[in-house]
């Protein structure tokens, strides 16, 4: 009766790695990985803003309330780390970041968005990116909430990009009509973040991958 599991393991653990970015590995937890302290989460205090190059010029504001009113979706895809790590075919549930374009549309000439965080922390993405199919601004994880070291109340899943373009404890997004570095672009990695093409760190880049450091 064994020989027939460990037969399935190998299968599975071959199946899964044919779905794994080159140099990743198959993580069956969730380890925490952050820059800095965990924030505290003040309800009361807590909103997310659009601002920049909005269609209408004015900013975009969401209380935590009105935030958790919006439409919820769910989305299953994989979370890869730049550390090496890939954990696949979670479920995830948020909302949507096409959502969030249609209800604050940025204006014709925006390129780029930034992802601003607590502490300051920020992520740069190209508009095609952002708006793709699975990209979620999330507060469920496989039907539970986010614990805080996860990103509790909300962190942006890229499914397509290494998770650090993703960030935890996500309070805002700044629409730009040029590329401008993150904080992790800003100090080695690479501006655009595609685990297929192992762009991991900056001496990677190629011309027009992005602005200068």
């Amino acid at each position: 009766m064994g020989q027939p599991e460990e037969g399935g393991a190998r299968r599975e653990t071959a199946v899964a790695a044919s779905e794994l970015p080159p140099g990743q590995r198959l993580q069956r937890g969730w380890p925490v990985t952050h820059y800095g302290p965990v924030p505290r989460f003040k309800p009361d205090r807590w909103d997310f803003r659009v601002f920049g190059a909005t269609a209408d010029g004015d900013k975009h504001v969401w209380n935590h309330e009105e935030f958790s009113a919006l439409p919820f979706a769910t989305v299953v895809a994989d979370l890869h780390c730049v550390t090496k790590f890939s954990m696949l075919g979670s479920e995830w549930g948020g909302v949507p970041a096409r959502t969030i374009l249609e209800l604050a549309p940025p204006a014709p000439q925006v390129t780029h968005v930034m992802v601003w965080a607590e502490y300051g922390y920020s992520a740069n993405l190209r508009l095609a990116d952002f708006t793709a199919e699975r990209t979620i601004f999330a507060t469920h994880k496989d039907d539970e909430l986010l614990t805080a070291e996860h990103g509790f109340p909300l962190r942006l899943v890229v499914p397509h990009l290494y998770a650090w373009k993703g960030p935890k404890w996500v309070r805002g997004i700044e629409y730009m009509a040029a590329d401008r570095r993150g904080f992790w672009e800003e100090r080695g990695y690479h501006n655009l973040g595609d685990p297929w093409r192992e762009q991991r760190y900056s001496y990677q880049e190629e011309p027009g991958d992005g602005p200068e450091l």
